[in-house]
Protein backbone atom coordinates (compact mmCIF):
# COMPACT_ATOMS: atom_id res chain seq x y z
CA UNK A 1 0.00 0.00 0.00
CA UNK A 2 1.32 3.45 -1.14
CA UNK A 3 0.89 5.90 1.51
CA UNK A 4 1.88 8.78 -0.45
CA UNK A 5 4.14 10.53 2.11
CA UNK A 6 1.46 9.44 4.92
CA UNK A 7 1.84 7.77 8.01
CA UNK A 8 -0.47 4.37 8.32
CA UNK A 9 -2.59 3.86 10.39
CA UNK A 10 -3.22 1.21 13.11
CA UNK A 11 -5.62 -0.99 11.21
CA UNK A 12 -2.27 -1.07 8.27
CA UNK A 13 -0.48 -3.02 10.13
CA UNK A 14 -2.71 -5.88 10.31
CA UNK A 15 -1.67 -9.47 8.65
CA UNK A 16 1.65 -11.21 8.71
CA UNK A 17 5.50 -9.16 8.45
CA UNK A 18 8.88 -10.59 7.79
CA UNK A 19 11.13 -9.41 10.45
CA UNK A 20 14.98 -9.43 10.05
CA UNK A 21 16.70 -8.05 13.39
CA UNK A 22 20.59 -7.51 13.91
CA UNK A 23 21.71 -7.31 17.42
CA UNK A 24 24.55 -5.24 18.70
CA UNK A 25 25.57 -5.96 22.38
CA UNK A 26 28.11 -3.63 23.09
CA UNK A 27 29.35 -5.22 26.39
CA UNK A 28 29.81 -8.80 24.53
CA UNK A 29 31.14 -6.88 21.87
CA UNK A 30 29.28 -9.43 19.65
CA UNK A 31 26.74 -9.24 16.81
CA UNK A 32 23.12 -11.48 16.94
CA UNK A 33 20.84 -12.40 14.03
CA UNK A 34 17.01 -13.04 14.86
CA UNK A 35 15.11 -13.79 11.64
CA UNK A 36 11.18 -14.72 11.84
CA UNK A 37 7.24 -13.65 11.24
CA UNK A 38 5.41 -11.06 13.12
CA UNK A 39 1.90 -11.44 12.87
CA UNK A 40 -0.56 -8.47 13.46
CA UNK A 41 -3.95 -10.00 14.34
CA UNK A 42 -7.16 -8.18 15.43
CA UNK A 43 -8.61 -8.43 18.51
CA UNK A 44 -11.05 -6.49 20.71
CA UNK A 45 -8.42 -4.66 21.98
CA UNK A 46 -6.61 -3.33 19.05
CA UNK A 47 -4.02 -5.88 17.26
CA UNK A 48 -2.41 -8.24 18.91
CA UNK A 49 1.24 -8.85 17.84
CA UNK A 50 3.18 -12.28 17.87
CA UNK A 51 6.41 -12.53 16.22
CA UNK A 52 8.48 -15.97 16.27
CA UNK A 53 11.69 -17.14 14.63
CA UNK A 54 15.35 -18.10 15.12
CA UNK A 55 17.59 -16.25 17.18
CA UNK A 56 21.31 -16.94 16.47
CA UNK A 57 24.27 -15.62 19.09
CA UNK A 58 27.81 -16.33 18.47
CA UNK A 59 29.20 -19.36 19.65
CA UNK A 60 25.57 -20.98 20.52
CA UNK A 61 23.09 -22.98 18.20
CA UNK A 62 20.02 -21.39 16.86
CA UNK A 63 17.24 -21.23 19.17
CA UNK A 64 13.33 -20.40 18.31
CA UNK A 65 12.23 -17.34 20.09
CA UNK A 66 9.24 -15.28 20.84
CA UNK A 67 7.36 -12.46 22.07
CA UNK A 68 3.48 -11.11 22.05
CA UNK A 69 2.56 -7.17 22.55
CA UNK A 70 -0.97 -5.85 22.20
CA UNK A 71 -1.38 -2.43 20.23
CA UNK A 72 -4.22 -0.30 20.72
CA UNK A 73 -5.72 2.77 18.96
CA UNK A 74 -4.81 5.72 21.32
CA UNK A 75 -5.18 9.39 20.64
CA UNK A 76 -2.79 10.54 18.38
CA UNK A 77 -1.40 6.79 17.64
CA UNK A 78 -0.70 3.39 19.42
CA UNK A 79 -0.15 2.76 22.49
CA UNK A 80 2.15 -0.33 23.26
CA UNK A 81 1.35 -2.71 25.85
CA UNK A 82 3.05 -5.61 26.97
CA UNK A 83 1.19 -8.96 26.96
CA UNK A 84 -0.47 -8.39 30.38
CA UNK A 85 -1.50 -5.24 29.72
CA UNK A 86 0.50 -3.00 31.28
CA UNK A 87 1.73 0.09 28.76
CA UNK A 88 4.79 0.32 27.25
CA UNK A 89 5.65 2.90 25.14
CA UNK A 90 3.53 5.28 22.70
CA UNK A 91 3.70 5.44 18.51
CA UNK A 92 2.91 9.06 17.16
CA UNK A 93 1.54 7.42 13.85
CA UNK A 94 1.48 11.74 12.76
CA UNK A 95 4.77 11.73 11.58
CA UNK A 96 6.95 9.30 9.26
CA UNK A 97 10.08 8.99 12.11
CA UNK A 98 8.79 8.63 15.78
CA UNK A 99 10.52 8.46 19.61
CA UNK A 100 9.41 7.06 22.26
CA UNK A 101 11.00 6.01 25.38
CA UNK A 102 10.44 3.00 28.43
CA UNK A 103 11.76 3.44 31.55
CA UNK A 104 12.42 -0.34 33.43
CA UNK A 105 14.76 1.07 36.40
CA UNK A 106 17.81 1.17 36.28
CA UNK A 107 17.60 0.54 32.36
CA UNK A 108 16.25 2.92 29.96
CA UNK A 109 14.49 1.82 26.64
CA UNK A 110 14.56 3.85 23.57
CA UNK A 111 12.66 2.98 20.65
CA UNK A 112 13.19 5.05 17.04
CA UNK A 113 10.39 4.10 14.47
CA UNK A 114 10.72 4.99 10.74
CA UNK A 115 7.73 4.59 8.45
CA UNK A 116 9.27 7.00 5.54
CA UNK A 117 9.59 3.86 3.35
CA UNK A 118 6.16 2.04 3.97
CA UNK A 119 4.94 -0.21 3.84
CA UNK A 120 8.72 -1.11 4.94
CA UNK A 121 9.17 0.32 8.54
CA UNK A 122 11.79 -0.21 10.58
CA UNK A 123 12.22 -0.23 14.56
CA UNK A 124 15.54 0.51 16.36
CA UNK A 125 15.86 0.13 19.88
CA UNK A 126 18.83 1.12 21.59
CA UNK A 127 19.17 -0.30 25.32
CA UNK A 128 21.00 1.08 27.99
CA UNK A 129 21.60 0.41 32.12
CA UNK A 130 24.36 -0.49 34.14
CA UNK A 131 24.33 -4.43 33.04
CA UNK A 132 22.83 -3.36 29.65
CA UNK A 133 24.53 -1.95 26.30
CA UNK A 134 22.58 -2.96 22.98
CA UNK A 135 21.15 -1.65 20.15
CA UNK A 136 18.27 -4.01 18.36
CA UNK A 137 17.58 -2.98 14.51
CA UNK A 138 14.58 -5.05 12.94
CA UNK A 139 12.95 -4.37 9.90
CA UNK A 140 9.74 -4.93 8.60
CA UNK A 141 8.45 -6.22 5.31
CA UNK A 142 4.89 -7.09 4.37
CA UNK A 143 5.25 -11.10 3.75
CA UNK A 144 3.87 -12.71 0.64
CA UNK A 145 2.64 -16.18 0.41
CA UNK A 146 5.03 -17.20 -1.66
CA UNK A 147 8.02 -17.41 0.95
CA UNK A 148 8.60 -19.99 3.54
CA UNK A 149 8.26 -18.86 7.03
CA UNK A 150 11.56 -19.46 9.39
Amino acid sequence: MDFGGSVPELSDFEGRWRIARRIEDALAGATGLFDGIAMFTRVEAGLLYEEAGELRLPDQAGMRATRRYLWREAQGGVDVCFEDGSDFHHIDLGRNVVTAWHDCLPDLYEVSYNFSHWPDWRAIWRVRGPKKDYTLITDYRRHTRDEESP
